[in-house]
């Protein structure tokens, strides 16, 4: 289902002479696995890079799916990328919050993968707390294009 409201997304930024950022290369993904497992010690799960290969980050009314930080690209963008890796960092600041690897944000949520767990949530932003469990990487993806084409 996040394909379609993918497809909607790119039809609304097309109007207005937009275009979303296409997915990574594999050669792209395996420089990003090696820089996380540098930057983070994380290893990157999946279903995330999976994601990636179609659509590498967007930010798109108020929400914003982090991809492969920039300078580790062989080609450019079309539209800025919040990069994973830069972005965690700022999280990890909080020693809490390393229980986690976010994907994404909101102006209220914090799209997250428990390292510990091994499941996706929506987080409160700021305090933390969870919200919504998704089951895989693709149902939290679908909730926020849901809730960003609202």
């Amino acid at each position: 289902m996040w394909k379609e409201r993918l497809e909607e997304i790119r039809q609304e930024e097309k109007r207005y002479g937009s275009h979303i950022n296409c997915g990574i290369s594999e050669e792209e993904a395996g420089t990003f696995i090696k820089a996380v497992k540098h930057e983070l010690g994380i290893a990157l799960p999946e279903e995330y890079l999976k994601i990636l290969r179609t659509i590498n980050g967007i930010e798109y009314n108020g929400f914003i799916l982090y991809g492969v930080d920039e300078p580790l690209l062989n080609e450019a963008s079309n539209q800025h990328i919040n990069g994973l890796i830069d972005c965690n960092k700022v999280w990890y600041e909080n020693e809490w919050q390393k229980q986690f690897l976010f994907l994404g944000e909101s102006s209220i949520s914090w799209y997250v993968y428990d390292l510990k767990t091994k499941k996706y949530y929506e987080l409160d932003n700021p305090s933390g707390e969870a919200g919504e469990e998704f089951n895989d990487c693709e149902s939290m993806l679908d909730k926020m294009f849901e809730d960003s084409l609202r």
